[in-house]
């Protein structure tokens, strides 16, 4: 069983980066994390999610996700990733959606895969020089980041409500698309991706880093440093 929200005490002996959707690009990354001089020892990098599909390395998740000094959360293709081998998924839909490089795999590879995946939280909350940040694929569904990550840990939480939760956590765009000025409260800011931008927006204390490496006319991946100094909660460092 999943744990839904993951604590990250702060990092005293090294730099954090996030990245935005990596989409099986996992060459890019690596030139990212190389032009940063990137210390697998000591840094950490953050995932909003959607590290797999679309792209031509998709299968080299299962081994990124086994590097300590990674942590991600769970996007909505690796939702679509974890439903498709347990019969929840429609085959063409999720082929659609830049599956089919699970969909032709063994159904071992599956298995393992959505099993790897599933272990993935939903949030990631992250003690940092600027304060506490989170970390979502698509948006906070609700107003506080406390009232968002207590009811993903309440064991009474209704199927219904849970549903609704991961809904708005892994699929949301209204708050970009409606350009909803409401801060997130309880939390220094919220990072997120899932929505491609042609560069790194804020809404109100809402971090967008999903720069669209897998689409043609946006074509990038964009490496941030998180909290590089109590001022800045985060800061372009790379692009591949």
């Amino acid at each position: 069983m999943s744990t839904l929200v993951q604590t990250v005490q702060r990092n005293i002996h090294g730099r954090d980066f996030v990245v935005g959707d990596i989409h099986g690009h996992f060459t890019r990354l690596e030139a990212a994390l190389q032009q940063v001089d990137f210390d697998r020892s000591v840094d950490r990098l953050f995932s909003v999610g959607d590290l797999v599909d679309r792209g031509p390395e998709s299968s080299r998740v299962l081994d990124y996700l086994k590097r300590p000094w990674l942590v991600a959360v769970r996007g909505n293709h690796e939702d679509m990733a974890i439903r498709h081998p347990n019969g929840h998924r429609d085959t063409e839909a999720y082929r659609d959606n830049g599956g089919g490089w699970l969909i032709e795999s063994p159904m071992e590879i599956q298995l393992e895969v959505a099993a790897a995946l599933s272990a993935l939280p939903i949030a990631v909350s992250i003690d940092t020089l600027a304060g506490k940040i989170g970390i979502v694929h698509a948006d906070c569904p609700t107003q506080s980041w406390e009232e968002f990550t207590s009811r993903l840990e309440d064991p009474l939480l209704s199927n219904s409500e849970l549903k609704r939760l991961l809904r708005g956590a892994l699929w949301s765009r209204e708050r970009i698309e409606w350009d909803d000025q409401r801060p997130v409260e309880d939390v220094t800011a919220v990072i997120v991706g899932h929505t491609p931008v042609p560069s790194s927006r804020c809404i109100a204390n809402v971090y967008y880093t999903d720069t669209g490496v897998c689409y043609p006319n946006l074509n990038k991946l964009t490496l941030f440093q998180l909290s590089p100094d109590a001022e800045t909660v985060i800061r372009e460092a790379a692009t591949a």
